[in-house]
């Protein structure tokens, strides 16, 4: 089963690589199937833009794929009743600008107190398949809302989210460590679950 990655995002094609090993006979990136195509993510929510991404990723490629992956991610803070969430990119704009973005989102969290500073990294996963039904599914990281910066890792809110299991930003985690706790992590975790369950139930 053929399996076409819908990002050209080098680290995050490898970590897919890396859990769904075994799962696709072959699985390739957008670049390297030669594939240019913008999906226009209006969707409400992290599971609306990825299944609507996978969905008309694998209309336009279904001659060469059986299948196609696609994910949204985000941070949701409760203080902020779940924003920026699928807004995360653009926060303060169409510009996708990290620095502007962790700006805004500091500065509405200036008077909340830090017990009410909760927060989560979340990662909705889809897989459009021919001939079947898709599988979405979606992994989350519990943290808080620093008041300033810590760390140079990363990127996007990472500076700001503190991880409190290891006691340090996602910013100043190491890739590996990150990697090890991740949202997407979690969610492709959770979707080698789900087809290794498909799998057991064929036999």
């Amino acid at each position: 089963m053929k399996l076409l990655l819908a990002t050209n995002n080098a680290h995050k094609a490898r970590e897919i690589r890396e859990i769904l090993n075994g799962t696709f006979t072959e699985m390739m990136t957008m670049r390297e199937a030669g594939i240019d195509l913008d999906v226009v993510e209006d969707g409400e929510t992290f599971r609306d833009n990825a299944l609507k991404k996978a969905l008309e990723t694998l209309a336009v490629a279904s001659d060469r794929f059986d299948a196609v992956l696609a994910d949204d991610s985000g941070l949701c803070v409760d203080a902020l009743n779940g924003a920026p969430g699928v807004y995360s990119a653009r926060f303060s704009g169409e510009a996708h600008n990290d620095a502007a973005n962790n700006a805004k989102l500091i500065d509405l969290l200036q008077d909340v107190p830090d017990e009410a500073r909760t927060a989560r990294f979340c990662c909705c996963i889809a897989l459009a398949r021919k001939a079947l039904p898709p599988i979405v599914v979606q992994g989350e990281v519990e943290g808080t809302i620093l008041h300033e910066a810590h760390g140079r890792n990363g990127f996007g809110y990472d500076p700001y989210f503190y991880y409190v299991p290891f006691e340090k930003s996602f910013a100043e985690l190491t890739e590996e460590e990150k990697n090890s706790v991740s949202h997407r992590k979690r969610a492709l975790a959770l979707l080698r679950e789900a087809l290794d369950a498909e799998n057991r139930d064929r036999i």
